[in-house]
């Protein structure tokens, strides 16, 4: 009998993925931005303790502890440079962002 309870979460991780890619490249505002990328490594994350499930392998849980640090630094770096932004212009739009080159 195949055991088929590793399809279900990975189905989930697939998605969260896409949607995650999709609010990447629609959105403009840089919060929705980072939000988009931080909804992109969590779906990994899943994606790595699935696959370590499905294997019998601890190291799907190890890469999915470093996954949450990666974020965690990512997040922090992003939202300091989006203040550091925001002292400058007084919007999060992206393509506004875009004036810094000329200054």
């Amino acid at each position: 009998m195949i055991n088929l309870s590793w399809q279900a979460p990975a189905s989930l991780a697939i998605i969260l993925f896409a949607l995650g890619l999709i609010g990447l490249i629609t959105r403009r505002n840089l919060i929705f931005v980072i939000l988009s990328i931080e909804v992109m490594l969590n779906a990994v994350a899943l994606l790595f303790i699935v696959a370590g499930m499905r294997w019998g392998h601890p190291d799907g849980q190890v890469m999915f502890i470093f996954i949450l640090n990666l974020a965690g630094g990512e997040l922090a770096l992003g939202l300091v440079l989006l203040l550091r932004l925001r002292a400058r212009i007084t919007t999060l739009d992206g393509d506004s962002a875009n004036i810094l080159r000329e200054s």
